[in-house]
This record gives C-alpha cells, sequence and structure tokens, in this order.
C-alpha cells in the first residue's frame, strides 16, 4: 500500500528524518503540533514524516471503521493482534524508509517514532529493517510477538538506541506492558532510556523534554 503523509520540514539542508507513527483513530496530524514543543535547532536537518494509517474495520470496535495500522482484536495481553497484519503494515514503513534512502538519507540517519500502535509497528520495522537505523522512540506502547520478534534480530539491531516511555495511569495499554518489553530488550542486549511518567494514555511536558534531549543526543545536535 501507498500511504500518504504530512511533511515537515525543519530546514533547508536535510540530512536527516524522522517517520512518526500516529495510534488508532488518529492520523499523520496528530502530533505535528509537537515538533516546535520539541525545540530543536533551527538547522537541524530533520525531515518529520506523518503518514496517515488505512481506515479499516477494527475488530475491538464491533467492527467499525478507523485509522488503524492493524486490526485490534483484543485488549487481552498476547491477543491483541494477528502477527501476519502487523508484518504486512511493517512493509509500508519499510518502503517509505527507502524511500528515504533514494533521496539521500543514510539509513542511520533515519529514525522512527510511534505512539500506541504506532509504537508497535515502529519497533517490529526497525528492529526487522536489513540495515542499522537511528534510533526508535516507543511512546505508551508493547511489544507483541517480542521472542520471535527478538529471536530474528541480528547484530546491527542491537546498536539502535531506543528511547522507552509510558504513563504509570494508562487505562489503554497497562504500565504492565511497558514492564514487560522493556526488560526483554535490554535483556536481549538492546540499549534503552525508559521512562515512566504519572499521566494517562498520553505525553506529558516532562516527557517532551526527556524526548528532545533524546533526539538531540542521538542525532548529534545541540
Amino acid at each position: 500500500m501507498k500511504l500518504t503523509s504530512e511533511i515537515l520540514e525543519s530546514s533547508d539542508n536535510i540530512d536527516k528524518s524522522v517517520i512518526w507513527l500516529h495510534g488508532l483513530g488518529a492520523d499523520g496530524r496528530d502530533f505535528l503540533p509537537l515538533i516546535p514543543e520539541l525545540k530543536l535547532p533551527e538547522n537541524a536537518g530533520i525531515r518529520f514524516i506523518f503518514p496517515h494509517a488505512p481506515v479499516r474495520p477494527v475488530t475491538l470496535n464491533n467492527g467499525m471503521e478507523m485509522t488503524a495500522w492493524y486490526d485490534l482484536l483484543s485488549l487481552e495481553r498476547g491477543k491483541t493482534a494477528n502477527e501476519e497484519d502487523v508484518l504486512t503494515t511493517v512493509t509500508w514503513i519499510k518502503r517509505l524508509i527507502d524511500e528515504e534512502i533514494e533521496k539521500g538519507i543514510p539509513a542511520e540517519n533515519i529514525l522512527l517514532v510511534g505512539f500506541s500502535q504506532g509504537g508497535v509497528i515502529a519497533l517490529q520495522t526497525a528492529l526487522r529493517y536489513p540495515q542499522k537505523l537511528a534510533g526508535i522512540m516507543a511512546l505508551s506502547t508493547y511489544l507483541p510477538f517480542a521472542e520471535t520478534t527478538l529471536a530474528q534480530t541480528k547484530a546491527h539491531h542491537k546498536k539502535i538506541p531506543i528511547f522507552a516511555a509510558h504513563g504509570t495511569h494508562d487505562p489503554v495499554i497497562p504500565l504492565l506492558s511497558w514492564q514487560t518489553y522493556v526488560p526483554q530488550l535490554k535483556e536481549a542486549g538492546f540499549q534503552v532510556e525508559d521512562h515512566a511518567y504519572a499521566m494517562e494514555h498520553s505525553l506529558c511536558a516532562e516527557e517532551i523534554a526527556d524526548m528532545s534531549q533524546w533526539l538531540k543526543m542521538v542525532f548529534e545536535i545541540s
């Protein structure tokens, strides 16, 4: 599937790309207002790409159609999604990465961000992509099929820095999900900067400040 996207470029000389995936029921415009709040330097050279998920029936919502990266089957741990469905979407995001590389952005300068459902796809894509990416920002999300995914990772994947954040009062994706997948990543050899914030299924000012610092570190900008 060819995804449509919102594009925001921080300056004229672009040498980095951030692909930012929204959550269930939202669209690519959802996180556009957040970018100024990150307070990144004007010369950061980042192209922000906010793709729109397709509209599809969602089983958990009684088949109601809405934007979704994959069909949400249940909120029960281990039964939220079909792996083949998720991996189909992964191929769409891989294509976006390939397109950025074709534009001259090195893979190691391409970073994936995802909130909730988008975080699932960001993790699954970056941990399967044939080249090392710049980083993964996993926001209020979880890692389905963790054992299968981590068993397939290569040495270069474990060099990808990961920022994993979650709300302590999240009623949608329980904190337990974060408390489960972050240790799994660390045990597998990943370098994870993990944060829990006193919030629900959302973002907060403290988190945004930490995201900004992490992005500057990963991209080596000041």
